[in-house]
């Protein structure tokens, strides 16, 4: 494959799946603040529906990698940021970092009608701009994601309907409070993982 430069998405770009409490531009940045109670899970564990995250999705190109970075200051039970993969109301991917049980924490969410969900902690990712990619590479999605410059980590391989018409783009989350702002500083298409290893 030719190499691919990086396409950054606009902000304007794309459509939100719920609209946050606000969402304003400031040099280059997009400040996104969630509404209490805004989640995104099915079913599993807790036996609920919740479908009010706020995510900003734009067709994704499956020959591009997307690549979300952020910085937020997580500080309440399951506040989250990074990337969304939706394919429809039950099948989607959320990969970020959350906050939860006093840490923040790297993970994902891969639901095909019920979610499921992993974690590892990242203590020392706190305040810190992150990075989340996701490829898709035959009927799989590889998402990594990594601090600052540092290198890339293996965040999930998860099945991906490889016919499956995707959207892809930042989202964020508050379940348990008001008030969080997340600072997304760029939304890129860019080179694919060549591979999984």
């Amino acid at each position: 494959m030719d190499n691919l430069a990086p396409i950054e998405v606009p902000w304007k770009s794309g459509a939100w799946t719920a609209l946050p409490v606000a969402a304003e531009e400031s040099e280059g940045r997009l400040l996104v603040t969630a509404a209490e109670g805004s989640d995104a899970w099915r079913h599993t564990g807790y036996g609920f529906v919740h479908e009010n995250e706020h995510a900003l999705l734009e067709d994704w190109d499956r020959d591009r990698a997307v690549e979300v970075s952020f910085i937020a200051a997580f500080e309440a039970q399951f506040d989250q940021a990074g990337l969304m993969i939706r394919v429809d109301a039950e099948h989607w991917i959320k990969a970020g970092v959350e906050y939860a049980d006093g840490a923040p924490q790297v993970g994902a969410v891969v639901t095909a009608r019920k979610s499921d969900w992993s974690v590892a902690p990242v203590p020392e990712w706190a305040g810190r701009e992150v990075t989340i990619r996701a490829s898709r590479l035959d009927d799989a999605v590889i998402v990594r994601a990594r601090v600052e410059d540092e290198p890339w980590r293996l965040v999930r391989l998860a099945p991906l309907d490889p016919d499956a018409g995707v959207q892809a783009g930042p989202y964020c989350c508050a379940p348990s409070r008001a008030g969080l702002t997340v600072a997304f500083t760029s939304w890129r298409f860019a080179e694919p993982d060549p591979a999984l290893h």
